[in-house]
């Protein structure tokens, strides 16, 4: 049975509609930033605070996006996915979300490293250098995948639109990036709690 007899609803979405999706996340994150944080409070003392909360509200957002993403992952590697033009759509946002969370952890990281004795780091070092080592450090590293995974599944979803309706080793591919973002990020997001639990930056 052909893959194009299971899809109700094969429209693909517009370049103006993804366009708009980039622009109101850029725009809905500037935002945020101006309205929590002046700019006078954006250096000194606490000012970990910032990094830290978009960082965890970006993290959040991408494992809701994420979960619907692998959902519609497996509906498309199955051949039975209904909202191409939905997935489309969520593979830029989940991108989008990865690049956020990982430039407001970079961010956050140099809280993290500071070289004082209450940073994390020099606490964890200290106390629990396995929590340092095995938690942060490959919790930071395997975050890194999310993002060239949900790009290059966008990428494939929007080069060759329909197109991956109906060829299988497209429709593969989409959907192991898919998983393979989604396993990063669970992992990244749970140690990242985790760290985050045992001593905040």
């Amino acid at each position: 049975m052909s893959v194009m007899h299971e899809v109700h609803d094969v429209r693909e979405a517009s370049t103006r509609s993804l366009v708009a999706v980039v622009v109101i996340m850029i725009a809905s994150a500037l935002a945020f930033t101006l309205l929590t944080a002046p700019l006078t409070k954006l250096l000194g003392a606490g000012a970990g605070a910032l990094p830290a909360a978009i960082h965890g509200m970006a993290a959040f957002l991408y494992l809701f996006i994420g979960t619907i993403g692998l959902y519609l992952g497996w509906r498309l590697l199955t051949g039975h996915i209904r909202a191409f033009a939905d997935l489309q759509l969520l593979s830029v946002v989940g991108a989008t979300m990865s690049a956020l969370a990982i430039a407001f952890g970079n961010w956050l990281y140099i809280f993290y490293r500071a070289k004082t004795p209450d940073s994390p780091r020099s606490y964890f070092v200290k106390n629990m250098p396995d929590v340092h080592q095995v938690f942060f450090e490959f919790k930071e590293f395997g975050a890194l995948f999310t993002l060239p995974l949900m790009v290059c599944a966008a990428f494939i979803l929007w080069r060759y639109g329909n197109q991956v309706l109906e060829r299988p080793w497209l429709r593969y591919t989409v959907a192991i990036l898919l998983g393979l973002s989604f396993f990063y990020l669970v992992v990244a997001f749970g140690l990242g709690a985790a760290v985050t639990k045992l001593k905040a930056a």
